[in-house]
């Protein structure tokens, strides 16, 4: 008998991450401090990813001018970007229209004490 696999639960954790206001001075200091080495490297400079030994991945990302300028964020990982959204409206949440990338789709939302999280689709 074949499994249904709900498309709209979160499933896992695609990054951890950082916000912060300087990507440049944060790169290095993860880089030249913590001794991480950049796995991506945003091309127009807002940020980057370390992918780490054990396959997790954390980044630092600058939010832009909407966007917090520091704390954390966690990037949960959902197969259907469209009905995760729905479905934690539903649930009496509030999340942004999912925003699309060139390889991924992503929906921004804050819990009940303003920590930020993500709803986070890949393509492919």
């Amino acid at each position: 008998m074949a499994t249904t696999v709900d498309q709209a639960a979160i499933h896992g954790i695609d990054l951890a991450a950082c916000f912060v206001s300087d990507p440049a001075r944060s790169i290095a200091f993860y880089r030249d401090v913590l001794g991480l080495q950049p796995t991506e490297t945003d091309e127009q400079g807002r940020g980057a990813e370390f992918t780490l030994a054990d396959g997790q991945t954390f980044g630092v990302w600058n939010s832009g001018d909407d966007g917090p300028k520091a704390g954390a964020c966690v990037m949960f990982a959902v197969g259907d970007i469209k009905a995760a959204v729905a479905r934690i409206r539903g649930n009496g949440g509030t999340v942004s229209d999912p925003d699309e990338t060139p390889v991924c789709f992503m929906s921004f939302g804050n819990d009940p004490d303003g920590n930020a999280f993500m709803i986070h689709q890949r393509k492919g």
